[in-house]
Formats: structure tokens, C-alpha cells, sequence
């Protein structure tokens, strides 16, 4: 399967805690890559989401997949959301509680389709030994995994991602984004995912798009909207969670979030072998080199 490029104008009134505002966003999304959405609560992510997904009718927009048009309110074109071939994944994984994990991913398979594509959306996401327990009997990354190949079974051409992984810990939200990963490259996926994690941002991403009243204030990779350079100095200490690791001869380059932004610093090797990725530490920057406390 090839990739899928999406081409997006929308206008839509939006209902925020301030009062009404106009979603207005133009926004391309490059064929096989993962662009993440984000901003504060109210923005208008989740109604993005459900405006492509054609879950809702925008007063007025444009929407085309690879050429093809799958909404022109001019036109008056509105292709239905059944057909749209957008999977949607949603923050509750909404998986059907009476039927099996393999029924799940079965019931978005359209009539003639050949069911041995179910068994290879378990294997997929390694749930093959699980295929007969209901979502009650399941933990909460394992119903996401349901809710992620339910999403797949009709091959989408686009995945839209709300938010998956935010009610998962810390170990179960990498775990997760690993298989986002694998999915992504396996199925040649076009990804829009919803998070608020600027480490899960810069593990999965190519691109970010930040929203906020309804209109986008930022894009870009995720280093030119989010890095930027701290001003270290001698005091209290920063609280900081590792996001990447990285070692350079007898040193390890550490990516970090701290204070809401993304920082690299150095650290000797015999310092940092217990900054792994997920961790969170404590550090002050003296005059000659940082100087980390881990503390989880």
C-alpha cells in the first residue's frame, strides 16, 4: 500500500469556555509521515479529528486524499465517513464490551472481505493469544491494541489518533508508541495524532502543528517549534523528564524536557547510566558541568 497525502481547508464555528470562535486551518499532510497536533484544551484538536474523519459536516471546507475529493462544500461533495478509509482511534479505545477482542477488529470488515486479515492485525499487535477474552479482561494497553487494529482492519488511508495513549503509564504509553511505529511503517500509514506529550511528540513526530482558538500558530519539526536554549545557571533545580539517550565516546548526549522545552546536555557515561528514556531527574547546571539527581 502506498502512502496517502491529504490536503485540508476547513471552516467551522467552534463552542469554547470564552465563547464562540471560527476553526479556520489549511493544513497539507506529506504522504507517510506522523504529524502530531497539539494545544490547550478547547483548541479545536478533537473536532479537526472528526471533521476529516467526516464524523462531522463543516460549514464550510475542502478535503482531498491523493487527488481524490472527499469533502467540497462548494460542490457539495460530503463522501461519507464509511467510506472515507480514515481509521479513528479514540481516547476512550470505545471497543464494544460483549463482543471478543477478535470480534472487535472483525466488525469494521466490509461484507466479502477476507477475514484472515483480522489474524493478521493480531499478530500484528501481538494479541493472538488474546483473541477470545472481552475488553473487561484486558489492560488498558491491551485494549488499545484492539482499538488500534479495529482501526486497520478496513486499511485506512489515513490513521487519526485522539489522544491514545494518555490514561496509560509512563513504561505502557513507550510500549504503545512502539507499536505506533511498527504500525506506521508496516501499513505505510498517514498519521494525525492528538497528544499533549511533548516527549511522545518528539519520539513519534516529523511534524507538529500546535492549534489554539480554532487556528494554527505553529508548525514545524518538532525541534524548530519546541527547542530552544535555557538559560542554566547556578540555583534551584530543574525538573526534567528524559527523552532520549545517546552516547558519544566516553560521553551521553541527554534529551530532555525541562520546564516545558526540549534541552540537550552532556554528561560523562558513568553518570548517566540511569538516564534512560522516561525517566525523570533533577538537575543543576554549576559552572563547569551539569549536575543530575535521578529520581524515578
Amino acid at each position: 500500500m502506498s502512502a496517502t497525502h491529504l490536503d485540508i481547508y476547513l471552516r467551522h464555528a467552534l463552542s469554547t469556555a470564552s465563547g464562540p470562535v471560527l476553526m479556520d486551518v489549511a493544513l497539507p499532510l506529506e504522504a507517510g509521515t506522523i504529524t502530531a497536533l497539539t494545544g490547550p484544551s478547547g483548541a479545536g484538536k478533537t473536532t479537526l479529528l472528526r471533521l476529516i474523519a467526516g464524523l462531522i459536516r463543516p460549514q464550510n471546507g475542502r478535503i482531498t486524499v491523493d487527488g481524490k475529493i472527499w469533502l467540497d462544500t462548494g460542490q457539495r461533495i460530503f463522501v461519507p465517513p464509511q467510506v472515507r478509509q480514515a481509521g479513528m482511534v479514540f481516547q476512550d479505545y470505545a471497543l464494544f464490551p460483549h463482543l471478543t477482542v477478535r470480534q472487535n477488529i472483525a466488525f469494521g470488515l466490509d461484507k466479502g472481505d477476507d477475514p484472515a486479515r483480522v489474524d493478521e492485525l493480531l499478530q500484528a499487535v501481538e494479541l493472538t493469544q488474546l483473541a477470545q477474552q472481552k475488553p473487561h479482561q484486558l489492560s488498558g494497553g491491551q485494549q488499545q491494541r484492539v482499538a488500534l487494529a479495529r482501526a486497520l482492519v478496513r486499511r485506512p488511508r489515513v490513521l487519526l489518533l485522539d489522544e491514545p495513549l494518555s490514561a496509560l503509564d509512563r513504561s505502557m504509553r513507550q510500549r504503545l508508541q512502539d507499536f505506533i511505529l511498527k504500525l506506521h511503517q508496516q501499513y505505510a500509514l498517514t498519521i494525525l495524532l492528538v497528544t499533549h506529550d511533548l516527549a511522545e511528540i518528539f519520539r513519534l513526530a516529523d511534524r507538529v502543528v500546535e492549534l489554539d482558538n480554532g487556528k494554527i500558530t505553529r508548525m514545524g519539526t518538532p525541534e524548530a517549534v519546541f527547542a530552544g536554549a535555557h538559560p542554566f545557571s547556578e540555583g534551584p533545580a530543574l525538573y526534567g523528564e528524559v527523552i532520549s539517550c545517546r552516547t558519544e565516546g566516553e560521553y551521553v548526549l541527554i534529551q530532555a524536557l525541562i520546564d516545558q522545552r526540549i534541552h540537550k546536555f552532556r554528561l560523562p557515561a558513568g553518570q548517566a547510566a540511569e538516564l534512560l528514556p522516561g525517566r525523570s531527574f533533577l538537575l543543576r547546571y554549576s559552572v563547569d558541568s551539569p549536575i543530575v539527581e535521578v529520581i524515578r
